[in-house]
């Protein structure tokens, strides 16, 4: 099955990610340690978030591959979407750790300015992690994957954190150390937006959460089809990168079993065009004449 196949795929994308995450954490905290910078150091942490994110991306790619067994008859493509919600937890948790970091040394300032070749380091990770997020943005639209695609954009902002830092290191030691608690402050700050970003997308998905403007596109699909006189009923939900459609039709109830059966195929094909990962029940009743009017 071709998405199968491309989650298979998608793991190759959280590889780099997880990669390229480990190297730039370890020279951040060590370089940041060294070059007594607060910005570089919570930068560093902000990517050992994302290494956990990136696992749980993989972790839920790899479970999202298993079949439907008797306890999970709708497979199991929501795993991906669980190992994110406990991630954003683990990234709310480092990102207040940054946030009280910043706010003691404010109050209590750090007597050693940053060293400049730290923000040489800022730029050089922002510059590795563009080559990343290209790399994951050109893999999500070939494997029409959301979750790689999601990781691509938390890809671009790292990249955007790490120039951010680099700004504020430079302003520490040109005489404003101050920027460079402010700048650990706002990295702080964006950890946590993104793993309240995060949260909420998860629990929107878990509790069957689905987007209205779907729904309207896919009903107007519906009613195109011929033979369908009536869209009587339209519910969906999301499993990871699939859909799950129930629909209610009505037809005409002198039409044998084979031509209702056209119909059906014909609702289906409409939407799978524009939504190729979807899986679709129709349920079909008859309308009479009186019911029309």
């Amino acid at each position: 099955m071709e998405l199968y196949t491309n989650l298979r795929k998608g793991e190759k994308g959280a590889w780099i990610s997880i990669g390229a995450y480990v190297f730039l954490s370890a020279i951040k905290l060590g370089f940041g340690y060294a070059g007594s910078s607060e910005a570089l150091k919570a930068d560093g942490l902000n990517n050992l978030t994302d290494i956990i994110a990136s696992v749980a991306v993989l972790i839920g790619l790899r479970i999202s591959q298993k079949p439907p067994d008797e306890n999970h008859h709708y497979g199991h493509l929501r795993a991906e979407t669980i190992a994110s919600l406990l991630a954003s937890f683990i990234m709310a948790v480092i990102g207040l750790q940054v946030l009280l970091g910043a706010v003691q040394n404010f109050f209590i300032p750090v007597e050693a300015t940053p060293s400049l070749f730290t923000a040489g380091v800022a730029f050089f990770s922002a510059i590795v992690m563009y080559f990343v997020y290209r790399f994951n943005i050109k893999l999500s639209k070939e494997i029409k994957s959301s979750a790689v695609r999601a990781a691509a954009y938390d890809n671009r902002s790292d990249a955007l954190v790490s120039i951010g830092a680099g700004i504020g290191i430079i302003g520490a030691v040109f005489g404003a150390p101050i920027l460079d608690v402010i700048t650990a402050f706002i990295v702080g700050l964006i950890i946590i937006k993104t793993a309240v970003d995060i949260f909420k997308e998860a629990v929107w998905t878990l509790t069957d959460g689905f987007n209205e403007d779907e729904v309207e596109t896919m009903s107007v699909l519906v009613r195109k089809v011929p033979g369908v006189r009536e869209l009587r009923d339209f519910k969906g939900r999301n499993h990871g990168n699939v859909m799950f459609i129930d629909l209610t039709i009505a037809v005409n109830p002198s039409l044998n079993v084979v031509q209702s059966h056209w119909i059906t195929e014909e609702v289906e094909r409409k939407i799978h065009k524009v939504k190729p990962h979807c899986v679709i029940h129709v349920h079909i009743e008859p309308v009479y004449e009186d019911e029309d009017d």
